[in-house]
């Protein structure tokens, strides 16, 4: 089958920060990296490869959902023969435990999907992040006098439903947040046995309805990135 990144053999860095959003990638580029090259852009999803002091680092888009980051990330571990994936996202909250702008490192993801189950054998409802990422992102946090909280998240494809109330799995596992991608980027690294984690931002605390501006979300999202970027110069 195609590929959908259509960058050559060799543009794309072993260390790779992936949001969601394709101009959140763009930003990133523009704003954090040095000699950026455009090198791809298929479906508006764009990839960039650049230096940050000195170390290169590609960032690029995930788009929303399981599905989504299931496609490029593993084409990400296998095409382009990347090492690491450094997830960066916001979150909802679930509980009024967790602050807005709370900086979270997704030790564990629980969720509905049958992903992992149906793509790689891969039993079970919980996964954790894989190989030293992890571990480095809490070493660099320190570094940086940043407060990262080690958390269970709940990874989800829906986010409209009807009932409202508290997920049943996110309840069995204690998440504290919820997004949309974690589970699936961390099977397929499991699978491939790469490295893999996520950093995430709360941007929302459900239970008070609570939410960042637009204003505020760049500076929150500052902080998530220089922690991602700085983690990546380990490897």
């Amino acid at each position: 089958m195609s590929v959908h990144i259509a960058a050559k053999k060799g543009e794309i860095a072993k260390t790779v920060l992936l949001p969601g959003d394709p101009l959140r990638a763009k930003y990133i580029a523009d704003h954090f990296l040095e000699e950026v090259k455009l090198v791809s852009q298929t479906r508006n999803i764009y990839y960039f490869t650049g230096k940050y002091k000195g170390k290169e680092i590609s960032v690029g888009a995930s788009g929303m959902g399981i599905p989504s980051i299931g496609i490029y990330s593993y084409e990400l571990f296998t095409e382009f023969e990347v090492d690491t994936i450094i997830r960066i996202g916001t979150c909802g909250a679930y509980t009024t435990d967790l602050k807005l702008f709370d900086l979270l490192n997704v030790e564990f993801s629980a969720s509905e999907s049958t992903y992992a189950k149906f793509s790689w054998g891969i039993e079970g409802d919980l996964i954790s992040h894989q190989g030293s990422a992890f571990g480095l992102i809490n070493e660099t946090a320190k570094s940086l006098d940043l407060e990262i909280k080690p958390t269970y998240i709940h990874t989800s494809d829906i986010f409209y439903r009807k009932d409202e109330g508290l997920p049943e799995i996110a309840s069995k596992y204690n998440c504290s947040a919820v997004e949309m991608e974690a589970f699936a980027l961390f099977a397929n690294a499991q699978y491939l046995e790469k490295n893999a984690a996520t950093i995430l931002t709360v941007s929302d605390i459900i239970p008070t309805q609570e939410q960042i501006s637009a204003d505020q979300r760049e500076k929150a999202l500052k902080t998530m990135i220089e922690l991602a970027l700085e983690t990546a110069l380990k490897f």
